[in-house]
């Protein structure tokens, strides 16, 4: 794609084409798996309602566009005009006002991209089949479960609920860290808890785009997919709720610097972007099949939430066999394939909340954040979170990144960082006494 607008045209089960030669068509073959393995219809007790296939599709195409419009390609390097035309089957709900305002808002601040979203009536659409059976396990509560720290507190958690019906946890499936993945469920399984747990494994690699250039490095839609999914899923088993398990102090993300403003990090489950999906499910949604949104760790740190994972049952080694990296070894490039990097944000974090629950974290990093010998650009999320900790912080700098939704007390949202930061100032303790040793 070259120029300043790219426009991309979701494919209908018909082979529609687009009108003119400015669209690029994109469809199934976009990702990698087998379009049975990406939905997990098959794994799905009950019929999924238009509102929630339509809302799947809509974020798989915009999942796609973001990663084939390349950043680089643009006078920024950031800024992208994306046009994007998806086929729905609810076509009058998404053709209003305030479907459109809520989704192209939510992707603007999700992705920091101008994007304008058209659609068009699904025509000769089949949806398969469904053999539902009395005995299908119906689940009770619904879970995005990633295989991080977050995720396996709160699975662990609820596996100890009171509840006869059981907990399914919906697994999109990182290439080269299955498993990993599958480990940290097993943790789940073996504290044998009262209440049953079932996996929806599900997956979403993007394929090549045909030109052989690499694909788009940064993947702000990614959570909106995952969360899509998610929500799909709970549709088929009668859930009104869907949980997105992340500890406040990185959904709020607050910024280290000016330059990660925004969306230069990542607001996927920012309490602004829960609040407006909730009003885009409630305006494409039938009445009594809406699901809502849920982050249900907004208020805890990651130490705090490393404490009820403890409390749950869970060891010390357990937690130290998930995944926090930022950069995985499936993106990032040369290193031995270990999990957690060390070196990014999410992986401070991970240190800093493994320190407050355990007293030591026992995790296998590839590098040391502190250590002099780091080149410039792999020591830049440390320098910065430095600077961030040395320096005061205020309300002002909460409320000026990301607006919070009305819901939201500030005063509750600044204690929270306020407890981050002090969690996370263990680390420059750690550090001085790495120099001084290194000094002697």
């Amino acid at each position: 794609m070259t120029g300043s607008d790219h426009s991309l045209w979701w494919r209908g089960p018909r082979g529609d084409r687009p009108r003119d030669t400015r669209w690029t068509e994109i469809g199934e073959e976009a990702f990698q798996e087998k379009e049975r393995r990406i939905t997990g219809r098959h794994h799905l007790p009950g019929p999924v309602p238009d509102w929630a296939e339509d809302l799947f599709r809509v974020a798989r195409a915009a999942f796609i566009a973001d990663k084939y419009v390349r950043r680089t390609a643009v006078q920024d390097r950031w800024t992208r005009r994306v046009s994007l035309a998806v086929p729905v089957t609810e076509h009058e709900r998404w053709q209003t006002e305030a479907v459109r305002t809520h989704l192209t808002s939510l992707l603007q601040n999700l992705t920091g991209d101008l994007w304008n979203v058209d659609f068009r009536p699904l025509t000769g659409h089949h949806v398969e089949e469904v053999m539902v059976s009395p005995d299908d396990p119906r689940a009770s509560e619904v879970a995005l479960f990633s295989g991080g720290l977050d995720s396996l507190s709160w699975a662990a958690t609820r596996s100890r609920a009171d509840d006869p019906r059981p907990l399914l946890l919906v697994m999109f499936r990182e290439i080269g860290l299955l498993r990993l993945q599958q480990r940290v469920y097993k943790s789940v399984q073996q504290l044998d808890g009262p209440r049953p747990v079932m996996l929806l494994p599900m997956s979403q690699t993007p394929a090549g785009d045909g030109s052989g250039l690499r694909l788009e490095t940064s993947s702000r839609t990614r959570g909106l997919l995952y969360a899509a999914g998610a929500i799909r899923a709970a549709t088929a088993h009668g859930v009104a709720t869907v949980h997105i398990p992340e500890n406040g102090q990185v959904a709020l993300n607050p910024p280290l610097t000016p330059a990660r403003s925004a969306a230069c990090s990542t607001r996927s489950v920012h309490p602004w972007t829960l609040g407006r999906l909730n009003a885009l499910i409630a305006a494409v949604g039938d009445a009594g099949s809406a699901v809502r949104v849920v982050n249900p760790l907004a208020q805890l740190t990651k130490g705090e939430v490393c404490k009820t994972g403890r409390d749950a049952g869970l060891t010390p080694s357990d937690l130290t066999s998930t995944l926090s990296c930022g950069k995985p070894p499936t993106r990032r490039s040369g290193g031995p394939p270990i999990a957690n990097c060390g070196v990014c944000f999410p992986c401070l974090v991970r240190r800093s909340g493994l320190l407050h629950a355990n007293g030591a974290d026992g995790t296998q990093y590839e590098a040391l954040p502190w250590r002099a010998c780091l080149s410039l650009e792999r020591g830049t999320d440390w320098r910065a979170l430095q600077r961030w900790l040395l320096g005061n912080y205020t309300l002002t700098d909460l409320l000026i990144d990301t607006p919070l939704p009305p819901d939201t007390d500030p005063a509750v949202a600044f204690n929270l960082i306020r407890r981050g930061r002090k969690e996370l100032s263990r680390l420059l303790q750690i550090a001085d006494a790495a120099e001084a040793a290194d000094a002697a």
